[in-house]
């Protein structure tokens, strides 16, 4: 018995010493180290950047970002940077860095952003937006569209020279001297790199939005002014096209096979020029055909017209100035079309006139018109109209003696006052 006594005594101090190790172990895992830097957030790069130029002017257009880089709203930003710098033809081969655009490149604008009174008060992507406080402040709202332009002006022109990429791989040394491209008189011109930036509540910059490039060269030369012709229902704009203005003024040239590269294709852009001061774009992509149809009639109203010659280049399209614009004023000289279904039916005493509507939108009445028939065929009887002013229904009754016949006939009028040509001829006698 006292064996075994001592042997139970052993095994219980061999479980209490597994479980004092345990118990220092666990107290070992449980030691907390340094604190963690708290997690900084910034906005995402700023979406669609889109840039176009218009003569000396380039207009660049983005989206707000709304949300931060790890997915949280409202985006922590106060206001959007605008980057721009000026490259060398072909260079830099690579695309270029988030470092490279901020520091070498010029801020050319900001633009400020609501921002949230507190930037760690988030939401995930799924939660509701209404959980925390919306931004607040004097500037865009977030996932609003800005827009800024650019005057190209002598600083704009200021190639900026990269320094090398210590870490781009070097090219191979093959022994042989690399002979570069022939350029000709058209030497491809320097290019502008626009892109844009978030700057949180902190100050810290987030991701840099995607790239544009705007090359600089001379646009191409406006068209001359535009022709327009219209319709009852729309307006035709048409202009002389760039190839056959040049085709007039080369017929005397001998044929030639120059060294460069084909230029770009010419397309055009439309704009209302009612308002000189404020031109408002109409097409909302290049047309390749130099014709517009506009759909906005609207009597008496006046509508100018002017075309810019556009070109597609790298990330951009480029406008020329605006060329030499047409106006006109729009006049209601259009009749109506003539009613249609025109029958008679006679009674005692009268006779009921009964025709189908006419379709047109400006269309103000009816003219009832009448005439007595003699020898000889109907179509050569006179009428006379029986209504004073037109009348808006599509039926008519005319008290008459019974046992004399009549010949009928309907026309359209619209409230500019143009008259459709007669209906088809009715004749009638009443009871």
């Amino acid at each position: 018995m006292s064996y075994s006594g001592n042997r139970r005594k052993k095994k219980f101090s061999a479980i209490a010493a597994v479980s004092a190790l345990l118990a220092v172990a666990a107290s070992g895992c449980g030691k907390k180290g340094p604190p963690l830097p708290p997690l900084v957030k910034v906005p995402v790069p700023p979406p669609d950047l889109v840039a176009s130029r218009r003569g000396d002017i380039v207009d660049l257009q983005f989206t707000v970002p709304s949300a931060n880089t790890d997915g949280t709203r409202p985006a922590n930003v106060e206001r959007v940077e605008v980057y721009a710098l000026t490259l060398p033809p072909g260079a830099p081969a690579q695309p270029l860095s988030d470092a490279q655009i901020t520091k070498f490149g010029t801020r050319i604008d900001a633009v400020d952003v609501k921002a949230p009174r507190d930037p760690d008060l988030t939401t995930d992507p799924d939660d509701p937006s209404d959980e925390v406080e919306a931004p607040a402040g004097s500037g865009l709202d977030q996932g609003a569209v800005a827009r800024i332009e650019e005057a190209l002006g002598d600083d704009a022109m200021e190639v900026v020279t990269l320094p090398p990429d210590p870490l781009a791989p070097k090219p191979k040394d093959t022994g042989t001297p690399v002979q570069g491209p022939l350029v000709g008189p058209g030497a491809e011109p320097p290019s502008r790199t626009y892109a844009v930036v978030g700057i949180s509540t902190r100050g810290k910059k987030g991701p840099v939005s995607k790239r544009v490039v705007v090359p600089l060269g001379p646009p191409p030369p406006p068209p001359s002014a535009p022709r327009i012709t219209y319709t009852e229902r729309e307006i035709s704009v048409t202009w002389p096209t760039a190839a056959s203005t040049e085709a007039a003024a080369t017929d005397a040239v001998l044929p030639s096979h120059p060294l460069e590269p084909p230029p770009p294709a010419i397309e055009y852009t439309v704009y209302d020029a009612t308002d000189p001061q404020s031109l408002v774009k109409l097409t909302a992509t290049p047309l390749k055909e130099p014709k517009y149809t506009d759909t906005r009639i609207a009597w008496g109203t006046k509508r100018c017209y002017t075309v810019r010659a556009t070109v597609r280049a790298a990330s951009a399209t480029i406008e020329s100035d605006a060329g030499p614009p047409d106006c006109t004023t729009l006049v209601d000289t259009f009749a109506p079309a003539a009613p249609s279904g025109f029958n008679t039916i006679a009674s005692a005493g009268a006779i009921n006139l009964i025709w189908e509507p006419n379709k047109e939108s400006d269309l103000a009445g009816y003219i009832v018109l009448r005439g007595t028939p003699h020898e000889g065929a109907i179509d050569s009887i006179p009428l006379e109209p029986i209504t004073p002013t037109p009348i808006s229904e599509t039926h008519f009754t005319d008290n008459v003696a019974g046992g004399i016949s009549h010949v009928y006939a309907i026309v359209a009028v619209d409230r500019a006052g143009n008259q459709s040509a007669p209906s088809a001829r009715q004749m009638e006698t009443a009871r």
